[in-house]
């Protein structure tokens, strides 16, 4: 999850730790509480093991911006290589069942203005097919077991219902835009050209969370 996330983002430009996490939070939205110092710094020294990002320059940081715990006063800038460039075209031309997961089709959607439309409708009905199986799920058990569950636990599992009908929506809607070649509603026109790998003014982080989760 997060080497795709990585590579597309030093793809912009090169950063520094504090600068990409910033990044991640801001553009992965309903998963961004899985970011942490913990596991950026991990994968970018398994990124540069691999040759796809390497050290561009040291800089002098501020207070804020060294992690807790370190006495380290320079920020290591990170950009990608070309090997890199060829990796992240490799992932983001993957679907499967992990495309379909809450944190990966999160990962995968905010870049898919990167994605050519084919990859992306695959992406889109694959998570619409989990989706509904979530849906029906919590269908069986409302209508299975809403006698034996206590008032609290019933309103959470309409809550996760009505996530998963809302979400369904959704993505019938983005399905019926990438088919029809239209630019999702919620962008604005002209904001990317209908060309091939572009998303057609996708807007990368309108993503649902989760069931059970609340957008914040």
């Amino acid at each position: 999850m997060f080497e795709l996330a990585i590579l597309g983002l030093l793809q912009e430009s090169p950063m520094h730790g504090y600068e990409l996490r910033k990044e991640l939070t801001a553009k992965l939205g309903a998963i961004r509480a899985a970011i942490s110092y913990g596991s950026l710094y991990p994968t970018l020294r398994r990124l540069q093991a691999a040759g796809w990002i390497t050290e561009a320059a040291e800089t002098p940081a501020t207070a804020e911006e060294i992690p807790a715990l370190t006495s380290r006063r320079g920020r290591v800038v990170y950009k990608i290589t070309a090997e890199g460039k060829e990796r992240f075209a490799e992932l983001i031309a993957q679907t499967g069942p992990e495309t379909y997961e809450d944190a990966g089709f999160g990962v995968h959607f905010a870049f898919f203005s990167r994605t050519d439309r084919a990859t992306r409708l695959r992406i889109l009905e694959g998570r619409r097919r989990k989706v509904e199986e979530r849906r029906e799920g919590l269908r069986d058990v409302l209508s299975r077991a809403a006698v034996r569950l206590d008032a609290y636990t019933l309103e959470l599992q309409r809550h996760g219902l009505d996530a998963c009908e809302r979400e369904v929506r959704w993505l019938e809607e983005l399905i019926a835009n990438e088919r029809s070649g239209r630019t999702p509603a919620g962008s604005t026109p002209g904001t990317v050209p209908d060309t091939p790998g572009t998303a057609q003014g996708q807007s990368e982080e309108h993503i649902p969370p989760p069931p059970g989760q609340v957008q914040e």
